[in-house]
């Protein structure tokens, strides 16, 4: 059968060589539009349920609120785990389903349980929700709203919430953007205590007022001579004045207003968690992806959106965008892994050129390397697998195999060719025979060599859950290059030999290159001693194996290396009860020692939790990212100095 290929490839080598063009130019505009991340999608099909139970202490929230959720939605179609966390006023749960699970159909599937459980909770508790669909590697962006002079932090929320956080949630590709920090805009009520004795008025009675305060009305419509007229009642209170003009009662005829009783202002809610750049107060931004989205071109959106959104801000106020961008990150470990590749290839192109001493026979063998990557970048694309850097790694691994099997062929070609020149006119060949007589004496060993490796690599389509999803795309990347450049050897390669080889000057020499026949040379003066003292070779190719299996227990286990991407992720954390106030006043200090070391550039800090956020986490809890400038320091030597700083701070825990 493949003896058949390599004959119809000699035949038709001019519609090979089309169809080996035409793919470069498909999978090389291909490869540019495919998705780019930093890891494969490792999201497993899991919804988050939501559940605000504001005023509750914890004990109470995980008896009344979580366990009835968690019972429910155990045991339900497909789910292989359900996990939860318990907060004050807050209860989260993480239902997580068997892989290749649809997750709308997940959704459907919790949503039906959680009817079963709404009744049930406590009075005052609104019914669970169901968070957004994001990825596990979602939280793309990091934005925060800082401001100047007289802009207050409540305006910085005011603008995060009504304007940010919706034109952003409006952008293609954009899960769920979670602001924290800054002043929550409310109106409030200050009774007072004299005031209702006095007015005979009591609590019930303001909060009633005040809750019917804000309604619209519909009274239908009115006819008359033909024409319609709508009704409306309009009760929505425009201002604290409104709510002030509310009557609460009436005595003898005189209306009880809730000016009367209580003063009405505009103030801040109660907070839940707050946020700083730089040691000053700001409203941070969480903006959060859904799965199977290309960073690299939502980030691209969010800016063009951030930017139309600047323009129109309050004189003072400002938009960061450079806290965190997950996008920095992606493009400097592709192209990490991009220059990798290309060094590769370049080492590939001058061994080959010192070996062969042939710029055609170079060429040939060269080809086989993009031809094989745009090969895998199709087959990755069919897969739905992102281009990433475990993708790029397998085919970074792979670089120096590519070429194996077309050199082979290539320089067996050549031989034969060059023999076959230096035979008599009467003895010699037609050049596509002996093209096919040379590629068929080395098919034998370059399959089972190609296939030898490809079975290295089989192990790791057997690892489940996360190792799995991790790995596999590097296994497939790497096989499906490896059979590309078999099948490159056995097409491509003869249909080029036949149209560069015969002719080339290089078949006029009698001998090999200066590097191979030195090397050979070489090779036979070692080769003699050794095959005199068999013995000897083989006990000390024992004795290695064995001292390198004796290392193995000491070497250090990680799943994954550490990353440099020159950013930080710090949690600080102090004693539980501790406010909010004082938490906040922790959290500036840290920020203002990490400030005074020249490798950092900036710090975004988040304490506590904010509103709409799928984590539990108290107030005595903070997060800050800090960017760094490692162009002068070294990282090892960054954290040694800021772990030694941040001991100033007494009563944390500094990770």
């Amino acid at each position: 059968m493949l003896d058949r290929v390599i004959r119809w490839s000699l035949r038709n080598r001019l519609l090979v060589v089309i169809a080996s063009a035409l793919l470069m130019l498909v999978g090389t505009y291909t490869a540019a539009r495919m998705p780019v991340d930093v890891f494969p999608d490792l999201t497993a099909p899991t919804v988050t349920v939501l559940t605000e139970a504001h005023g509750m202490a914890p004990q109470e929230v995980e008896t009344l609120v979580t366990f009835p959720v968690e019972t429910a939605v155990n045991g339900a179609t497909g789910v292989r785990r359900v996990r939860s966390s318990t907060s004050q006023g807050i209860s989260i749960v993480w239902v997580e389903f068997d892989w290749g699970t649809d997750i709308f159909q997940a959704r459907q599937i919790v949503n039906e349980k959680l009817q079963l459980v709404t009744s049930g909770l406590p009075d005052g508790v609104p019914p669970p929700v169901l968070a957004p669909i994001s990825s596990i590697m979602g939280e793309i962006m990091l934005v925060a709203v800082t401001g100047e002079g007289a802009v207050t932090p409540m305006a910085m929320r005011s603008v995060a919430d009504w304007t940010l956080r919706r034109r952003l949630l409006a952008v293609p590709g954009v899960s769920q953007v979670i602001p924290i920090g800054g002043e929550v805009k409310q109106y409030q009520v200050m009774v007072s205590p004299e005031r209702m004795r006095a007015y005979d008025v009591t609590l019930a009675d303001v909060m009633r007022a005040a809750e019917g305060s804000n309604v619209n009305a519909s009274g239908g419509v009115f006819m008359d001579r033909g024409q319609e007229y709508l009704i409306r009642g309009v009760g929505r209170v425009q201002s604290a004045a409104d709510i002030a003009a509310t009557v609460v009662a009436t005595r003898d005829g005189v209306p009880i207003l809730i000016g009367n009783v209580a003063e009405v202002m505009v103030g801040a809610a109660t907070k839940l968690g707050d946020g700083s750049v730089d040691g000053a107060p700001a409203v941070v931004l969480s903006v959060q992806k859904q799965p199977d989205t290309n960073t690299l071109e939502l980030t691209e959106r969010i800016d063009e959106t951030l930017t139309e959104i600047q323009a129109t801000l309050p004189p003072g106020m400002t938009i960061n965008r450079g806290v965190f961008r997950q996008a920095e990150f992606i493009e400097t470990s592709v192209d990490n892994v991009i220059e990798a590749l290309r060094d590769g290839a370049i080492l590939v192109v001058v061994i080959l050129f010192l070996f062969l001493w042939s710029a055609r026979t170079t060429f040939i063998s060269v080809l086989a390397i993009p031809l094989s990557l745009v090969v895998a970048i199709f087959v990755l694309k069919a897969l739905g697998i992102t281009i990433n850097t475990m993708t790029l790694g397998g085919m970074a691994i792979a670089i120096g195999a590519l070429v194996d099997d077309a050199v082979i062929d290539v320089e067996n070609v050549f031989r034969r060719l060059r023999e076959n020149r230096h035979l008599h006119p009467a003895d010699r060949r037609p050049a596509l025979e002996v093209i096919f007589l040379a590629s068929k004496e080395i098919r034998a060993g370059i399959v089972t060599a190609t296939l030898i490796i490809c079975i290295v690599f089989l192990p790791l389509f057997f690892l489940s859950g996360v190792e799995g999803r991790m790995l596999r795309p590097l296994g497939i990347a790497y096989i499906v290059s490896i059979l590309a450049s078999l099948a490159v050897a056995l097409t491509l390669t003869p249909a080029l030999c036949a149209y560069l080889l015969p002719n080339a000057k290089a078949m006029d020499a009698d001998e090999e290159s200066w590097v191979a026949r030195n090397l050979k040379a070489l090779y036979a003066r070692v080769l003699a001693p050794l095959l005199a003292h068999p013995r000897a070779v083989i006990a000390g190719a024992t004795v290695v194996v064995l001292a390198a299996l004796a290392v193995v227990p000491f070497l250090g286990r990680a799943f994954l290396p550490e990353f440099n991407e020159g950013t930080l992720v710090i949690s600080a954390l102090t004693l539980p009860g501790t406010s909010l106030e004082e938490s906040d006043a922790m959290g500036r200090r840290l920020e203002q020692i990490m400030l005074e070391h020249p490798a950092v550039v900036e710090t975004a800090r988040r304490t506590g939790r904010a509103e709409l956020d799928e984590h539990a986490q108290g107030v005595n809890a903070a997060e800050i990212d800090v960017r760094l400038n490692l162009d002068e320091h070294e990282m090892e030597t960054v954290l040694e100095e800021l772990r030694a700083e941040l001991t100033a701070v007494p009563g944390t825990q500094i990770t």
